[in-house]
């Protein structure tokens, strides 16, 4: 009997953890729409930087996070689809090793989240 209660309790708080963390995690996604953008930014910034020190693949990391952020944006959904577009023609253009036209393509992206 004891076993079944003890059963019992611990899967009833795995149960409540799993609520708690499922809410937190909810409020963390709908945060501030201008810290998606902010954070977009930020990543585009890191990968330019990154793109002019030929280290692509670090690069391509701070491009997929910056994607990934940008998903999260609301509202102004044209303009964050042509922002997307180019950062993925950005991430394209690094994989293949050109550094002018990367850079020229994130820097456009930058320019239309910043203009949010």
């Amino acid at each position: 009997m004891n076993i079944i209660k003890i059963t019992l309790l611990a899967f009833s708080l795995i149960l409540s953890a799993g609520v708690t963390g499922g809410m937190a995690y909810a409020e963390e996604t709908a945060g501030n729409p201008a810290s998606n953008i902010s954070e977009a930014i930020s990543h585009i910034e890191q990968a330019i930087a990154e793109i002019q020190k030929s280290d692509f693949n670090t690069a391509r990391v701070h491009l997929k996070a910056a994607r990934a952020s940008a998903e999260k944006i609301s509202g102004h959904d044209d303009v964050v689809k042509q922002a997307n577009g180019l950062v993925i023609q950005g991430q394209i253009k690094t994989k293949k090793g050109d550094i002018k036209s990367s850079t020229e393509d994130l820097n456009k992206a930058l320019e239309l989240y910043k203009s949010l």
